[in-house]
């Protein structure tokens, strides 16, 4: 049974796994949305692109992960981003309307502190969330990561392709 920290560690990696791959398909099939989700048995895959190329692109991304280019493991469309980019937004909107009267008009006083702020917030979230994907959400160094597997689905008009690893 794996610890809880082990679990975290495969969640990382394939999720470095699977950026470095969106970084190679991108590059491939630059005006295709693409879209991931890692777990500690690999990762979800969305997108329209031939499995041929999904599993080319695995198997490089695996590859130049362990020849050091650690740096595929950050991906701009991270949700750790998002997620970074809002909480400090959402934080700095709640501090610019902290102690506003209760009338429309005095929360509305404070909109041009709110958006200065929330600004302010977004300028610092971007370098945050790289830092919070290299350091907390990815692993560039995939270890002992292998893949298993390459499955492709379609679900209705959507295409997946789950990605099974194992270390």
């Amino acid at each position: 049974m794996a610890t809880l920290s082990e679990i975290i560690q495969r969640v990382r990696r394939n999720h470095g796994l699977e950026h470095a791959t969106i970084h190679l398909l991108t590059r491939r099939f630059p005006n295709t949305f693409l879209a991931g989700h890692s777990d500690p048995e690999g990762f979800w895959l969305l997108g329209e692109v031939p499995s041929e190329a999904v599993e080319e692109a695995v198997h490089e991304a695996l590859r130049r992960l362990r020849n050091g280019e650690r740096k595929l493991a950050v991906h701009p469309g991270c949700g750790t981003n998002y997620l970074v980019s809002g909480g400090l937004a959402a934080l700095a909107g709640a501090l610019a309307m902290a102690g506003a009267g209760r009338r429309w008009r005095d929360k509305a006083d404070r909109l041009p502190l709110a958006v200065m702020l929330g600004t302010v917030a977004l300028m610092f979230s971007q370098p945050l969330g790289y830092l919070l994907q290299e350091r907390v959400t990815t692993d560039g160094d995939p270890g002992a990561l292998e893949v298993v597997e390459i499955i492709p689905t379609r679900r209705g008009r959507l295409t997946a392709h789950r990605v099974l690893t194992q270390e």
